[in-house]
């Protein structure tokens, strides 16, 4: 089974920057948009971004715009989620999860959360104020 694996988080203060990165175990989600998403104690779990299977349309919620880029290397199976200007609010869990379909993104669709069937177990980011 292919396993996705998010690293980088840690605890920082804000204004700081941190770079989380999601290896996949095998080559499987090259074809498929990857996304992020975080979940805060006590919240849903939110869109935060994603990224087509070809890195050309990234899409971003809108309390991240500006501050967090993603970005994939599809040759280490790898997807990356930059973060800067870090706020206390940005503290969660991040995940890291693969849409379902290949070949496809959009605007609206690939922030839904019931488009991705494969997840990472987390990474904590703390953002200390």
């Amino acid at each position: 089974q292919v396993q996705l694996v998010e690293s980088g988080g840690g605890l920082v203060q804000a204004g700081a920057s941190l770079r989380l990165s999601c290896a996949a175990s095998e080559p499987t989600f090259r074809t498929n948009t990857m996304g992020w998403f975080r979940q805060a104690p006590g919240k849903e779990r939110e869109f935060v971004a994603a990224i087509s299977w070809n890195g050309g349309s990234t899409y971003y919620a809108d309390s991240v715009k500006g501050r967090f880029t993603i970005s994939r290397d599809n040759a280490k199976n790898t997807v990356y989620l930059q973060m800067n200007s870090l706020k206390p609010e940005d503290t969660a869990v991040y995940s890291c999860a693969a849409d379902r379909r290949r070949y496809y993104s959009s605007s609206t669709s690939s922030a839904d959360i019931a488009y991705y069937d494969y997840w990472g177990q987390g990474t904590q980011v703390t953002v200390s104020s």
